[in-house]
């Protein structure tokens, strides 16, 4: 396979880019002159080196001591309430509205877009655990409104559900205006704001 086809196959492995706009980002490349090129695959190279991830609610940060994010160490959030969400950029998306002040747990994925041999891929244990030591007050579980998310957002529920007996965490949802199928990450501040502020 020629470099372009090799480049255009690798762009369309990422996430909502097809065949035109892969080919779009090959042939803008190519136009660049070299220290561009190297400047990128610099960025590349220092992104594997020098991100980790945080080892309380998965976000990638970048830090040379500290093992826990910004978000993860900052003694101003709500350490009593804990945001469920599948992916980093669903963090991004709820911190701009600056409407919820407390911790997150990324998934990672969600039930049904896992391959049947990849489901551990999905934090499960690592939830578990996490709210078994924690032990919030109030866990908002915020994954889209796909029934992928769906499906995955019950099985949340039954894990926080387990401890038979224990005291059990109040569990709330985004509230409604999030539209059918919608993803976070798409979703208006405006939107976002109001389902934070009217979850249930």
């Amino acid at each position: 396979m020629d470099p372009i086809n090799k480049l255009i196959k690798i762009f369309r492995s990422f996430p909502t880019v097809g065949q035109r706009t892969a080919g779009r980002f090959v042939y803008y490349l190519l136009k660049q002159p070299q220290e561009n090129i190297n400047e990128l695959i610099l960025s590349i190279n220092e992104l594997r080196k020098s991100i980790k991830l945080c080892r309380s609610c998965f976000y990638p940060f970048q830090s040379e001591t500290s093992q826990i994010c910004a978000v993860c160490s900052n003694p101003s959030r709500d350490r009593n309430l804990l945001c469920v969400i599948e992916k980093e950029t669903d963090l991004l998306a709820l911190e701009n509205t600056k409407k919820y002040n407390g911790l997150y747990f990324i998934l990672g994925g969600t039930v049904a877009t896992m391959e049947k041999d990849n489901l551990a891929g999905l934090r499960i244990a690592e939830f578990r655990k996490r709210v078994m030591t924690e032990k919030f007050s109030e866990i908002v579980i915020a994954l889209n409104s796909t029934p992928e998310g769906i499906a995955t957002s019950s099985m949340i529920e039954r894990i926080i559900k387990e401890p038979a007996g224990s005291r059990q965490p109040k569990i709330t949802h985004l509230a409604k205006g999030i539209p059918v199928g919608g993803e976070l990450e798409y979703i208006d501040e405006e939107t976002l704001e109001s389902a934070i502020i009217g979850r249930k």
